[in-house]
């Protein structure tokens, strides 16, 4: 046992950089065109929801390829599912800024979805897999800490780009980034035990239902709010440049820090109180950008994103813990339905909603989402403590 689990810990030591590599990549190639919308919008006559497509397409198409791709990965293996979707999502990345029509960017970035499905739908499951659960919710941590650093790398990235070189440029910049990440976590990345096939299948239970809540209706408000954010930012009275609105995205290294402490968060609070807290600082830091002075705007940003963050970390984590083993793969691939079903229609509803009735009623919009996943928290979730705790140097 104690040669197995010194085994464990240098697989995890080894896995952490390998997928925070692999997250990066996705993400960043996910949201890049998130912060040059405006730009999209102009260049192709389209109004806020109509430029949304550009992220409402691709999350819809990951979330329709997650749960299929997550069977795959079971025959195929983790490891080369994810290896697979890191290469193919940065190579399409390289292959955007050629679109000559924006419905042809569209089914480019629907076929980018696709392909990054195959890492966002088996990362959690991969990761049970390898490192087993007594460091499961720090490993998860760690990985969601790789995708928000890469949501904020894509998307300053791209911001900044798109100031001397247009949105094109800004693209081709993020996806240069995601090819050199994306062939690091392809040479670093472990190999996983394989996976114990068994002819019973394993049921989901309801107690999972409040983190797949969570995953829907936390990332639908988040991602509305950071789609309108570069409209907001660029109209009147802040009329902030593109590189300068790109700098909100900054805040997502505070949701790095908050995603990677996750885990020591519900060892104390146990997962339904975590939950709870850190979605209801998310809905508190939302409340904060309704104000009109750019301090309050941006501690809002910050407040939010730390909040979604933790939020996201400790319900991944609670899917791959509880999930029976046999059922683990399609737990997780139903939690990833859930987050980019609720991440499309979500930013592209939000985005409606700004572009017809402004900011304020945004807010309203996400901050009922918001609290009705606290509610579902509170109804559906464990009514004791549900996570064992862990030793400190898991999170070390």
């Amino acid at each position: 046992m104690a040669v197995i689990e010194a085994q464990r810990v240098v697989t995890t030591r080894r896995a952490g950089p390998a997928v925070a590599a692999a997250g990066v990549s996705s993400f960043a190639l996910l949201y890049a065109p998130q912060p040059v919308l405006p730009q999209l919008a102009a260049d192709f006559h389209l109004d806020p929801g109509g430029a949304s497509l550009a992220i409402g397409v691709p999350t819809a198409a990951l979330a329709m390829a997650v749960l299929p791709l997550a069977a795959l990965a079971e025959v195929a293996g983790r490891r080369r599912m994810i290896v697979w979707s890191v290469l193919v999502s940065a190579l399409i990345g390289l292959a955007l800024p050629l679109a000559p029509t924006f419905p042809v960017l569209v089914v480019m970035r629907a076929a980018q979805g696709v392909a990054v499905a195959g890492f966002a739908g088996v990362g959690a499951a991969y990761l049970a897999d390898l490192v087993g659960a007594s460091r499961l919710a720090g490993a998860v941590g760690v990985m969601i800490a790789g995708n928000s650093v890469g949501g904020m790398l894509g998307r300053l990235g791209a911001g900044f780009a798109a100031g001397p070189w247009g949105w094109r440029g800004g693209l081709l910049v993020v996806a240069g980034l995601s090819l050199l990440c994306s062939a690091y976590a392809a040479r670093t990345l472990p190999a996983a035990p394989p996976v114990s096939r068994t002819r019973e299948r394993a049921r989901i239970g309801t107690a999972l239902l409040a983190p797949f809540a969570v995953g829907a209706l936390g990332v639908g408000a988040f991602v509305a709010l950071y789609n309108a954010a570069g409209f907001r930012l660029a109209a009147p009275p802040l009329s902030l440049t593109p590189a300068v609105a790109s700098l909100v995205f900054l805040s997502y290294a505070l949701g790095t820090a908050s995603s990677a402490a996750a885990g020591r968060l519900a060892d104390r609070m146990g997962r339904r109180a975590a939950l709870v807290t850190a979605l209801a600082v998310t809905a508190a830091g939302s409340l904060l950008t309704v104000l009109d002075p750019l301090y309050a705007v941006v501690l809002g940003f910050a407040v939010l994103t730390a909040g979604f963050f933790a939020a996201h970390a400790v319900a991944n984590a609670w899917v791959a813990a509880q999930a029976p083993p046999a059922a683990r793969g399609r737990a997780a691939g139903i939690y990833t339905l859930c987050y980019y079903l609720g991440s499309g229609a979500g930013g592209t509803a939000g985005s409606a909603v700004y572009g017809h009735a402004g900011w304020s009623w945004l807010i309203v919009a996400t901050s009922a989402g918001l609290l009705l996943a606290i509610v579902t928290v509170l109804v559906a979730g464990p009514r004791r403590r549900a996570v064992a705790r862990a030793p400190r140097r898991e999170y070390a």
